[in-house]
């Protein structure tokens, strides 16, 4: 990772760890269909309106910030998308899944329903839209899928299959279902396999990351 010359406009343009294994896959599951933008390292409070230069240099320390390089980690760039809400909102949207950590034994199932909390009012808390689900690691769970939308995406992605690897798996619902893994193998010598799920609200673009631990069950 490193810093980019901001002196100048630059595109980096790089695959995810998840992009890199939809195109080794082959099958076609690859494909570009949307975009979306952020703004990760930007601290808006640098913002100076008392700045002695006068206004067009208000804005001076942000434009100075460093911009990091494009990398492939999904889950550590881009956290901060940039979305489009009415004029006035006072407060932006958060998610909330029941949960700040998930904790599951061998073959046990989950049903987790997000919401999305100041965004829609208080009659509807969820997005027509869905939410995209990734487990970082799809070993330790038997079953992992999304339900209540039925585009061809969604059906495409809730239809992938993994097998023996650590790659992320990702599904689209406005419910996901999880049920812990039942092979003892892949415990070794540990009590617990442990992994993330990250949420995120198609239409809203608020975000949420939570820690997922399967526990051994000693038969």
């Amino acid at each position: 990772m490193g810093y980019l010359d901001n002196s100048i406009v630059t595109v980096d343009a790089i695959l995810t760890k998840k992009g890199r294994e939809l195109l080794a896959r082959g099958d076609g599951s690859f494909k570009i269909t949307q975009f979306a933008l952020s703004d990760d390292e930007i601290d808006y409070t640098l913002y100076n309106p008392n700045h002695p230069l006068g206004s067009a240099y208000y804005g001076e320390a942000i434009e100075n910030l460093p911009l990091l390089e494009a990398f492939p980690d999904e889950t550590q760039i881009m956290k901060y998308k940039l979305t489009t809400l009415p004029r006035g909102t006072a407060k932006l949207p958060i998610l909330d899944i029941g949960y700040t950590a998930i904790r599951l034994k061998q073959g046990a199932s989950l049903a987790i329903t997000p919401q999305t909390l100041n965004y829609l009012g208080s009659s509807q808390t969820f997005e027509a839209g869905g939410y995209v689900a990734t487990i970082a690691d799809a070993r330790v769970v038997q079953t992992y899928n999304g339900v209540g939308i039925n585009t061809p995406e969604a059906e495409r992605l809730n239809s992938t299959t993994t097998l023996g690897t650590n790659v992320s798996k990702t599904v689209i619902g406005t419910s996901i279902n999880i049920t812990g893994t039942t092979i003892n193998t892949l415990f070794g010598e540990n009590t617990s396999l442990q992994t993330t799920i990250t949420v995120i609200g198609r239409d809203s673009g608020a975000r949420v990351t939570v820690p997922l631990t399967i526990v051994k069950v000693n038969n």
